[in-house]
């Protein structure tokens, strides 16, 4: 079995970070591994306080992960400040795993920032190089590269920009744009694009966590990227559509529901 390590946020709520990364790795026939990078209190409906982990108890959570067992892939999620980017930056040159996705999380689904202003030069600096690939959406990449994004060709270009500043590999989720949810993929040589038709819901707490952990599960069974973004966005594309209706707000996938099918 695999093992896949989730390095992020834990929600009290199970919808997002840790827990969604978890549920997502289990699904995918991997077993996962947890490094809690803060703590938030959050239901469907909005975040109400976070808690960040000391960036030594961060460390010490990796360490004690890579001095026992051996890691498939990683995927990094919420890190809110600079402390804790530098710390992931510097334990992820130390042990370099093969494969690490980056969920370049900024703002949560409720529109709470989880990423402080003044740690966004680190996120891009110091972990953007590291990453195999990096899972922006749109609001995120207008933030890295200043570039509106309304379009293909100027998806492209924020793409392009992304590469610049370091990226490897790019995946722009396109689920904030009008139409149907069509993700780009810029492997370092050509583009990819991965389409699916917008499901008529509000059940969509915790997508970008699950799309990238599922991306991670892909890369460490073997699949090579593109296919790993092809079969990740089949899976939460069934996700999305499986959903649970919980609470009173964005309510959760359903990472099982292959479990539940009738």
């Amino acid at each position: 079995m695999k093992n896949i390590l989730t390095i992020a946020g834990s929600d009290s709520c199970g919808s997002a970070g840790i827990q969604a990364d978890l549920k997502t790795f289990h699904a995918h026939n991997t077993y996962g591994l947890s490094v809690i990078t803060s703590v938030t209190a959050q239901n469907t409906q909005a975040i109400s306080a976070t808690h960040d982990i000391p960036p030594n108890i961060i460390s010490a959570q990796i360490d004690a992960i890579f001095g026992d067992i051996k890691v498939d892939a990683v995927k990094i999620g919420m890190l809110c400040n600079i402390d804790s980017i530098n710390v992931v930056a510097d334990r992820i040159k130390k042990y370099q795993p093969k494969n690490i996705v980056l969920d370049t999380v900024m703002v949560s689904t409720s529109g709470c920032n989880l990423l402080q202003p003044n740690a966004i030069n680190a996120l891009v600096t110091k972990l953007i190089p590291l990453a195999t690939l990096i899972t922006p959406n749109i609001k995120e990449a207008e933030v890295i590269t200043g570039i509106i994004i309304n379009d293909e060709a100027s998806a492209d270009s924020a793409i392009r920009r992304l590469v610049k500043l370091g990226a490897k590999n790019v995946l722009l989720k396109g689920g904030h744009l009008l139409g149907e949810p069509i993700d780009r993929l810029f492997d370092g040589t050509k583009f990819h694009t991965f389409s699916a038709k917008r499901i008529d819901t509000k059940n969509t707490h915790g997508t970008g966590c699950t799309l990238s952990s599922a991306i991670a599960s892909n890369l460490a069974l073997g699949y090579d990227l593109k296919n790993s973004c092809k079969n990740a966005k089949k899976y939460i594309t069934m996700a999305i559509q499986n959903s649970i209706e919980m609470g009173s707000g964005a309510g959760p996938l359903n990472h099982f529901y292959k479990l539940y099918k009738n």
